[in-house]
Protein backbone atom coordinates (compact mmCIF):
# COMPACT_ATOMS: atom_id res chain seq x y z
CA UNK A 1 0.00 0.00 0.00
CA UNK A 2 1.33 3.10 -1.22
CA UNK A 3 0.55 6.00 1.56
CA UNK A 4 0.97 9.78 1.06
CA UNK A 5 3.84 11.74 2.11
CA UNK A 6 5.03 15.33 2.47
CA UNK A 7 7.78 16.72 -0.45
CA UNK A 8 9.84 20.03 0.06
CA UNK A 9 9.81 21.34 -3.34
CA UNK A 10 12.37 23.15 -5.69
CA UNK A 11 10.49 24.96 -8.41
CA UNK A 12 6.83 26.18 -8.19
CA UNK A 13 5.18 26.79 -11.23
CA UNK A 14 3.29 30.52 -11.40
CA UNK A 15 0.44 28.24 -13.02
CA UNK A 16 -0.68 27.02 -9.07
CA UNK A 17 -0.42 30.11 -7.54
CA UNK A 18 -4.35 30.45 -7.19
CA UNK A 19 -3.91 27.65 -4.28
CA UNK A 20 -0.83 29.39 -2.77
CA UNK A 21 1.07 26.41 -2.16
CA UNK A 22 4.08 25.98 0.49
CA UNK A 23 7.22 24.79 0.62
CA UNK A 24 6.58 21.58 1.54
CA UNK A 25 3.16 19.68 -0.05
CA UNK A 26 1.68 16.60 0.99
CA UNK A 27 1.89 14.38 -1.78
CA UNK A 28 -0.99 11.21 -2.58
CA UNK A 29 -0.11 9.05 -5.19
CA UNK A 30 -3.45 8.70 -6.42
CA UNK A 31 -3.82 11.02 -9.54
CA UNK A 32 -6.11 12.30 -11.20
CA UNK A 33 -5.68 13.09 -14.92
CA UNK A 34 -7.87 16.30 -15.06
CA UNK A 35 -7.43 19.82 -16.17
CA UNK A 36 -6.41 22.26 -13.45
CA UNK A 37 -5.05 19.67 -11.21
CA UNK A 38 -1.50 20.30 -9.26
CA UNK A 39 0.45 17.47 -9.43
CA UNK A 40 4.35 16.92 -8.10
CA UNK A 41 7.05 15.10 -10.93
CA UNK A 42 10.94 15.36 -10.66
CA UNK A 43 12.55 17.17 -13.69
CA UNK A 44 14.20 14.32 -15.39
CA UNK A 45 16.21 16.88 -18.20
CA UNK A 46 17.32 20.74 -19.03
CA UNK A 47 16.64 22.51 -21.74
CA UNK A 48 18.59 25.82 -22.82
CA UNK A 49 16.54 27.43 -25.08
CA UNK A 50 13.60 26.58 -22.65
CA UNK A 51 14.24 25.57 -19.33
CA UNK A 52 13.11 28.19 -16.93
CA UNK A 53 10.26 28.09 -14.59
CA UNK A 54 7.92 31.05 -13.96
CA UNK A 55 7.65 31.02 -10.01
CA UNK A 56 4.68 32.60 -8.39
CA UNK A 57 6.55 35.96 -7.47
CA UNK A 58 7.38 36.02 -11.32
CA UNK A 59 10.74 35.49 -11.11
CA UNK A 60 12.18 33.01 -13.26
CA UNK A 61 14.65 30.21 -11.96
CA UNK A 62 16.06 27.28 -14.36
CA UNK A 63 15.07 23.80 -13.91
CA UNK A 64 17.76 21.59 -13.19
CA UNK A 65 17.72 17.97 -13.81
CA UNK A 66 16.36 16.19 -10.32
CA UNK A 67 14.56 19.13 -9.27
CA UNK A 68 11.19 18.66 -7.38
CA UNK A 69 8.73 20.53 -9.57
CA UNK A 70 5.31 21.47 -9.01
CA UNK A 71 2.71 22.38 -11.67
CA UNK A 72 -0.48 21.85 -13.07
CA UNK A 73 -2.14 19.90 -15.87
CA UNK A 74 -3.54 21.11 -19.12
CA UNK A 75 -3.00 22.00 -22.57
CA UNK A 76 -1.26 24.15 -24.66
CA UNK A 77 -1.17 25.30 -28.79
CA UNK A 78 1.46 27.49 -28.93
CA UNK A 79 2.69 28.15 -32.91
CA UNK A 80 5.81 29.43 -31.32
CA UNK A 81 6.08 27.31 -28.77
CA UNK A 82 4.92 23.43 -27.85
CA UNK A 83 1.50 21.44 -28.54
CA UNK A 84 0.43 19.25 -26.05
CA UNK A 85 -2.47 18.33 -24.12
CA UNK A 86 -3.67 16.76 -20.42
CA UNK A 87 -2.77 13.24 -20.27
CA UNK A 88 -5.89 10.40 -20.42
CA UNK A 89 -4.51 8.89 -17.27
CA UNK A 90 -2.02 9.31 -14.87
CA UNK A 91 0.03 7.45 -12.23
CA UNK A 92 3.37 8.11 -9.82
CA UNK A 93 6.43 6.96 -12.26
CA UNK A 94 4.31 8.58 -15.75
CA UNK A 95 5.58 11.09 -17.82
CA UNK A 96 4.49 14.50 -18.57
CA UNK A 97 6.50 17.51 -20.46
CA UNK A 98 6.32 21.11 -19.00
CA UNK A 99 4.60 22.60 -21.85
CA UNK A 100 4.86 26.48 -20.46
CA UNK A 101 7.29 28.65 -18.49
CA UNK A 102 4.09 28.89 -16.01
CA UNK A 103 4.38 25.40 -15.05
CA UNK A 104 1.47 23.48 -17.23
CA UNK A 105 2.23 19.76 -17.24
CA UNK A 106 1.22 17.42 -20.26
CA UNK A 107 1.69 14.96 -22.95
CA UNK A 108 3.54 17.40 -25.88
CA UNK A 109 2.85 16.03 -29.13
CA UNK A 110 4.66 18.20 -31.46
CA UNK A 111 7.42 21.33 -30.49
CA UNK A 112 9.21 24.20 -32.44
CA UNK A 113 12.50 23.34 -33.45
CA UNK A 114 14.22 26.56 -32.54
CA UNK A 115 13.14 25.63 -28.93
CA UNK A 116 14.39 21.74 -28.47
CA UNK A 117 12.33 18.44 -26.65
CA UNK A 118 10.78 19.82 -23.67
CA UNK A 119 11.76 19.20 -20.50
CA UNK A 120 10.47 15.94 -19.13
CA UNK A 121 8.83 15.70 -15.65
CA UNK A 122 8.57 11.90 -13.97
CA UNK A 123 5.32 11.96 -11.93
CA UNK A 124 5.64 11.50 -8.03
CA UNK A 125 1.85 12.09 -7.17
CA UNK A 126 -0.78 14.72 -6.81
CA UNK A 127 -1.11 17.62 -4.44
CA UNK A 128 -3.41 17.05 -1.82
CA UNK A 129 -4.94 18.99 1.36
CA UNK A 130 -6.89 17.22 4.05
CA UNK A 131 -7.04 14.33 1.70
CA UNK A 132 -8.60 16.44 -0.97
CA UNK A 133 -6.55 16.45 -4.23
CA UNK A 134 -6.23 20.75 -5.30
CA UNK A 135 -7.33 21.61 -8.81
CA UNK A 136 -7.05 25.11 -9.33
CA UNK A 137 -10.43 25.24 -10.73
CA UNK A 138 -11.39 25.32 -6.78
CA UNK A 139 -10.45 28.96 -6.54
CA UNK A 140 -12.02 29.90 -9.65
CA UNK A 141 -13.90 33.29 -9.95
CA UNK A 142 -17.77 33.44 -9.77
CA UNK A 143 -19.46 32.41 -13.58
CA UNK A 144 -20.96 35.96 -14.93
CA UNK A 145 -23.83 35.62 -17.35
CA UNK A 146 -24.10 38.81 -18.34
CA UNK A 147 -22.13 41.97 -18.19
CA UNK A 148 -23.96 44.67 -17.14
CA UNK A 149 -24.81 47.32 -19.90
CA UNK A 150 -23.59 50.42 -18.09
CA UNK A 151 -19.98 49.89 -16.85
CA UNK A 152 -15.89 50.89 -18.04
CA UNK A 153 -15.27 51.06 -21.52
CA UNK A 154 -13.29 48.02 -23.06
CA UNK A 155 -9.79 48.54 -24.84
CA UNK A 156 -8.82 45.01 -26.42
CA UNK A 157 -5.46 44.47 -27.60
CA UNK A 158 -5.64 41.66 -29.81
CA UNK A 159 -2.65 40.05 -32.43
CA UNK A 160 -2.56 37.74 -35.57
CA UNK A 161 -0.23 35.66 -33.35
CA UNK A 162 2.29 35.39 -30.01
CA UNK A 163 5.13 37.43 -30.14
CA UNK A 164 2.97 40.24 -32.02
CA UNK A 165 3.66 42.63 -29.59
CA UNK A 166 0.34 43.12 -27.54
CA UNK A 167 1.44 42.72 -24.09
CA UNK A 168 3.95 45.50 -25.17
CA UNK A 169 1.36 48.11 -26.72
CA UNK A 170 -0.85 47.30 -23.32
CA UNK A 171 1.37 48.41 -21.07
CA UNK A 172 2.51 51.16 -22.58
CA UNK A 173 -1.46 52.41 -22.99
CA UNK A 174 -1.60 51.86 -19.42
CA UNK A 175 2.02 53.37 -18.20
CA UNK A 176 0.82 56.50 -20.47
CA UNK A 177 -2.74 56.75 -19.25
CA UNK A 178 -2.05 55.72 -15.95
CA UNK A 179 0.73 59.09 -15.61
CA UNK A 180 -1.86 61.21 -17.26
CA UNK A 181 -4.23 60.24 -13.92
CA UNK A 182 -6.47 57.81 -15.17
CA UNK A 183 -7.09 54.84 -13.32
CA UNK A 184 -6.74 51.73 -15.33
CA UNK A 185 -7.63 47.88 -14.58
CA UNK A 186 -5.96 45.21 -17.07
CA UNK A 187 -6.72 41.09 -17.88
CA UNK A 188 -5.60 38.50 -19.77
CA UNK A 189 -8.29 36.29 -21.19
CA UNK A 190 -7.07 34.14 -23.00
CA UNK A 191 -3.33 31.98 -23.67
CA UNK A 192 -1.49 29.84 -21.27
CA UNK A 193 -1.21 30.35 -17.73
CA UNK A 194 2.02 32.71 -16.54
CA UNK A 195 1.99 35.43 -14.75
CA UNK A 196 4.62 37.58 -16.70
CA UNK A 197 2.45 39.46 -18.85
CA UNK A 198 -0.18 40.51 -15.94
CA UNK A 199 3.07 41.73 -14.33
CA UNK A 200 4.24 43.84 -17.16
CA UNK A 201 0.18 45.77 -16.90
CA UNK A 202 1.00 45.83 -13.32
CA UNK A 203 4.36 47.53 -13.08
CA UNK A 204 3.15 49.95 -15.65
CA UNK A 205 0.22 51.26 -13.47
CA UNK A 206 -2.44 48.94 -13.65
CA UNK A 207 -4.61 49.29 -10.89
CA UNK A 208 -5.99 46.04 -10.66
CA UNK A 209 -4.96 42.88 -13.10
CA UNK A 210 -7.03 39.68 -13.45
CA UNK A 211 -6.81 36.38 -15.98
CA UNK A 212 -8.06 33.41 -17.30
CA UNK A 213 -6.29 31.96 -14.30
CA UNK A 214 -8.40 33.24 -11.68
CA UNK A 215 -11.11 31.28 -13.60
CA UNK A 216 -9.63 27.98 -12.55
CA UNK A 217 -8.02 27.59 -16.08
CA UNK A 218 -4.18 26.69 -16.56
CA UNK A 219 -5.14 27.53 -20.30
CA UNK A 220 -8.05 28.30 -22.66
CA UNK A 221 -7.41 25.62 -25.04
CA UNK A 222 -9.91 23.10 -24.09
CA UNK A 223 -12.74 25.88 -23.00
CA UNK A 224 -14.88 26.35 -25.94
CA UNK A 225 -17.24 29.00 -24.73
CA UNK A 226 -14.44 32.01 -23.43
CA UNK A 227 -17.12 34.64 -23.14
CA UNK A 228 -18.01 33.24 -19.32
CA UNK A 229 -14.62 33.69 -18.55
CA UNK A 230 -14.22 37.24 -20.10
CA UNK A 231 -17.51 38.39 -18.10
CA UNK A 232 -16.28 37.35 -14.57
CA UNK A 233 -12.68 38.80 -15.40
CA UNK A 234 -14.06 41.57 -16.28
CA UNK A 235 -16.42 41.74 -13.69
CA UNK A 236 -13.94 41.25 -10.92
CA UNK A 237 -11.68 44.29 -12.62
CA UNK A 238 -14.46 46.47 -12.27
CA UNK A 239 -14.80 45.96 -8.71
CA UNK A 240 -11.46 48.04 -8.69
CA UNK A 241 -13.51 51.30 -10.03
CA UNK A 242 -11.78 51.79 -12.92
CA UNK A 243 -12.07 54.63 -15.33
CA UNK A 244 -11.29 52.06 -18.48
CA UNK A 245 -10.40 48.14 -18.63
CA UNK A 246 -7.70 47.09 -21.04
CA UNK A 247 -8.06 43.22 -21.85
CA UNK A 248 -5.53 41.19 -23.83
CA UNK A 249 -6.45 37.65 -25.59
CA UNK A 250 -3.38 35.94 -25.99
CA UNK A 251 -1.69 33.98 -28.36
CA UNK A 252 -3.99 35.14 -32.15
CA UNK A 253 -7.27 35.82 -33.06
CA UNK A 254 -7.09 32.48 -34.97
CA UNK A 255 -5.55 29.45 -33.24
CA UNK A 256 -6.05 26.75 -30.41
CA UNK A 257 -7.25 29.45 -27.80
CA UNK A 258 -10.89 30.27 -28.92
CA UNK A 259 -10.97 33.60 -28.62
CA UNK A 260 -13.38 33.61 -31.28
CA UNK A 261 -16.42 33.16 -28.26
CA UNK A 262 -14.82 36.32 -26.29
CA UNK A 263 -15.18 38.33 -29.87
CA UNK A 264 -18.83 36.81 -30.45
CA UNK A 265 -20.52 38.05 -27.19
CA UNK A 266 -22.94 40.24 -27.61
CA UNK A 267 -22.45 42.28 -24.11
CA UNK A 268 -18.68 42.48 -24.54
CA UNK A 269 -18.97 43.48 -28.09
CA UNK A 270 -21.74 46.67 -26.76
CA UNK A 271 -19.19 47.94 -24.14
CA UNK A 272 -16.06 47.59 -26.19
CA UNK A 273 -14.73 50.70 -27.55
CA UNK A 274 -11.63 50.28 -28.58
CA UNK A 275 -9.31 47.83 -30.18
CA UNK A 276 -5.87 47.70 -31.46
CA UNK A 277 -4.39 45.14 -33.52
CA UNK A 278 -0.79 43.68 -33.41
CA UNK A 279 0.89 42.15 -36.36
CA UNK A 280 3.93 41.12 -37.55
CA UNK A 281 3.52 41.91 -41.52
CA UNK A 282 0.99 43.00 -44.20
CA UNK A 283 -0.83 39.70 -44.70
CA UNK A 284 -1.59 39.27 -41.32
CA UNK A 285 -2.67 43.35 -40.70
CA UNK A 286 -4.76 43.03 -43.73
CA UNK A 287 -6.23 39.68 -42.44
CA UNK A 288 -6.85 40.69 -39.29
CA UNK A 289 -9.29 43.24 -40.76
CA UNK A 290 -11.33 41.10 -42.69
CA UNK A 291 -11.73 38.77 -40.05
CA UNK A 292 -12.93 40.79 -36.97
CA UNK A 293 -14.84 43.93 -38.69
CA UNK A 294 -17.47 41.50 -40.26
CA UNK A 295 -17.88 40.35 -36.29
CA UNK A 296 -17.83 44.50 -35.36
CA UNK A 297 -14.68 44.84 -33.99
CA UNK A 298 -13.00 46.63 -36.77
CA UNK A 299 -9.43 47.64 -35.16
CA UNK A 300 -9.07 50.69 -34.41
CA UNK A 301 -5.25 50.71 -34.39
CA UNK A 302 -2.50 48.32 -35.98
CA UNK A 303 1.12 47.84 -34.05
CA UNK A 304 3.52 45.23 -34.10
CA UNK A 305 6.27 44.48 -36.34
CA UNK A 306 4.16 45.35 -39.27
CA UNK A 307 4.55 49.51 -38.16
CA UNK A 308 8.28 49.15 -37.75
CA UNK A 309 8.96 51.92 -40.41
CA UNK A 310 7.16 53.22 -43.49
CA UNK A 311 6.75 50.01 -45.29
CA UNK A 312 4.27 48.82 -43.17
CA UNK A 313 2.53 52.66 -41.59
CA UNK A 314 1.62 53.71 -45.15
CA UNK A 315 -0.11 50.44 -46.54
CA UNK A 316 -2.23 50.33 -43.39
CA UNK A 317 -3.20 54.20 -43.66
CA UNK A 318 -3.56 53.96 -47.72
CA UNK A 319 -4.99 50.96 -47.96
CA UNK A 320 -6.63 49.41 -44.76
CA UNK A 321 -7.91 52.74 -43.42
CA UNK A 322 -6.80 52.21 -40.03
CA UNK A 323 -5.11 54.32 -37.47
CA UNK A 324 -1.46 53.19 -37.09
CA UNK A 325 1.03 53.22 -34.03
CA UNK A 326 4.01 51.70 -32.99
CA UNK A 327 4.42 50.83 -29.75
CA UNK A 328 7.68 51.33 -29.46
CA UNK A 329 9.00 54.80 -31.31
CA UNK A 330 5.65 56.30 -30.97
CA UNK A 331 3.69 55.10 -27.58
CA UNK A 332 2.02 58.51 -26.98
CA UNK A 333 0.82 58.45 -30.39
CA UNK A 334 -0.83 54.95 -30.01
CA UNK A 335 -2.44 56.00 -26.74
CA UNK A 336 -3.86 58.88 -28.08
CA UNK A 337 -5.77 57.02 -30.66
CA UNK A 338 -6.88 54.99 -28.21
CA UNK A 339 -7.96 58.40 -26.14
CA UNK A 340 -9.66 59.35 -29.00
CA UNK A 341 -11.92 56.44 -29.14
CA UNK A 342 -12.84 56.75 -25.83
CA UNK A 343 -13.64 60.28 -25.84
CA UNK A 344 -10.97 61.71 -23.44
CA UNK A 345 -8.40 64.12 -23.75
CA UNK A 346 -5.95 63.03 -21.07
CA UNK A 347 -2.51 64.99 -20.84
CA UNK A 348 0.22 63.19 -21.80
CA UNK A 349 4.24 63.84 -20.46
CA UNK A 350 5.78 65.84 -22.83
Amino acid sequence: MKFNRKIRLDRTGSATHPAKLGSIVEVSPKCVAEEGAIVVGRALGENKNYGELELPSGRKAKIIAGNLVAGVLGARQALLGYMGDVPKSLEPGDHVHLLNMGGVLGICESWNRDLGPPIPIEVLGAVVRNGIPVNIKDFALPPCAELRAEGPPLVLILGTCMNAGKTYAGSEIIRLFSVAGLKVASGKLSGVAALRDLLSMSDNGAIATASFIDCGLPSTVNMKDLASVARSVITQLERSAPDLILLELGDGIIGGYNTRSILEDPSILRRTRARVLCANDLVGAWGGVGLLEPMGHRPDVISGPVTDNAVGTRYINDELKTGVANARSAPKELARLIANCLGLNPEFPK
